[in-house]
């Protein structure tokens, strides 16, 4: 887990990063049944997940479902206060970065919606690590409420040397 904290901000942001491949984030209570890339079959799990094309796409774990965050391997982090995972794809600073999310979330061009169920809070995490050792490694824990989110990826340029992608999570009616 890296944190690129200015020393002079107040706010940390811890941020995930993969060794080239998809994050993922998957649902704390089925951990143990993601493979990553040790699996013994002939596609793996992390296979599967990049197998994923576009920003964002499900894969089913256990008896529900992971989200997979594809395109490209860029440090991520959620942000709470705006249920959105923000990739950090070019930006000078993370102050920037994180200063430029609420223009990039006002203007960004959304695809198309997904639907995930989630039973709770999700771990996210470099889809090649098995979920048994995912916290060995660089991951972040998210608290999520159960229940269903509409999920909608996007890339924006809130700067001109600045390009987030966003992956937000709107909780639907329980």
């Amino acid at each position: 887990m890296s944190s690129y904290a200015d020393p002079s901000s107040v706010e940390q942001v811890e941020w995930i990063e993969s060794g080239g491949g998809p994050l993922i984030a998957i649902p704390e209570v089925v951990l143990p049944f993601w493979t990553g890339a040790d699996g013994d079959e002939l596609a793996s799990d992390y296979d599967r997940a990049c197998e994923v094309d576009g920003f964002v796409g499900l894969l089913p774990v256990g008896n529900t479902t992971a989200l997979v965050l594809g395109d490209e391997p860029a440090a991520t982090s959620y942000l709470p206060e705006h249920g959105t995972f923000v990739r950090w794809s070019a930006g000078d600073s993370e102050r920037e970065l994180l200063a430029g999310v609420p223009a990039a979330l006002d203007t960004a061009a959304w695809g198309r919606e997904v639907y995930w169920e989630v039973p709770g809070a999700v771990v996210l995490f470099d889809a090649a690590w098995p979920g048994a050792g995912s916290t060995r490694a660089g991951h972040l824990r998210i608290a999520l409420e159960p229940g269903r989110y509409a999920v909608r990826a996007a890339h924006a340029e809130p700067g001109p040397e600045t390009w987030i992608g966003l992956v937000q999570l709107r909780p639907l009616g329980r």
